[in-house]
Order: structure tokens, then sequence, then C-alpha cells
């Protein structure tokens, strides 16, 4: 069975291979309020507890405030 990534769509033997994927998939699993960048969760945090947005022009910070997970946002027309 091949397990694939939902934001790159590239595939993967295993799901442990996907989960190790998804920690470092360009596509990213955040998405900034701020600027709308989307963004890994590696690119945002060097700590896992401290999150920012890696555009160094936003100021974009937090799990839950200005950065949430692309699968908990909801787009409304």
């Amino acid at each position: 069975m091949t397990h694939t990534c939902r934001d790159c769509k590239q595939t993967f033997g295993s799901e442990l291979e996907l989960e190790l994927h998804r920690d470092t998939c360009s596509e990213g699993q955040l998405i900034c309020d701020s600027c709308g960048e989307r963004f890994s969760e590696r690119a945002a945090t060097t700590d896992g507890w401290h999150y920012r947005c890696p555009d160094e022009e936003c100021s974009g910070a937090g799990i839950g405030e200005d950065i949430h997970k692309v699968r908990d946002v909801r787009l409304e027309a």
C-alpha cells in the first residue's frame, strides 16, 4: 500500500516514511494568517514550542494565534 502526501502528492511505501516527510514537506503543514504563506513545522520552530513565520518581513507567531495547521483552516467565500 502506498501513502501519499496531501500537500505535495509525493508517495511513500510506509506510513512512517510519510510521517517523517511531513516535517520537511516543501508545501508545508502550517499557514500564517498575517501573510498567507505556507511552510513546514521545521521552518517555523527550532525548539518545538515556539512558532514564528519564517518570512523575515512577517510578524506572525504562535500556533493557534497567527499560525495554524492547514488542515484546521477553513476558507469561506
